[in-house]
């Protein structure tokens, strides 16, 4: 029985604290754009992040046309 004179005090302060931290989070705007992130992860912006000097291959003769490099020649199969 004694055990409830804690219980009850506690529960009551975790409540409070809880719709505390609640209203502190919807006055700093933490609801206001649920989906935004949801969807950010799907737009394509990797080009954005390559640097221009890496996107074009300098061994490449015509553009559309990639560099073999070393695999031009055919592999010699002998064991």
């Amino acid at each position: 029985m004694h055990i409830v004179m804690f219980l009850v005090p506690l529960m009551l302060l975790l409540v409070a604290l809880g719709v505390f931290l609640f209203s502190w989070a919807v006055k700093n705007g933490q609801y206001d754009d649920l989906d935004g992130p949801a969807h950010r992860i799907l737009y394509d912006d990797d080009k954005d992040m390559i640097p221009d000097d890496a996107r074009t291959d300098k061994k490449a003769g015509k553009e559309g046309q990639a560099s073999t490099g070393d695999f031009d020649q055919k592999p010699d199969n002998k064991a």
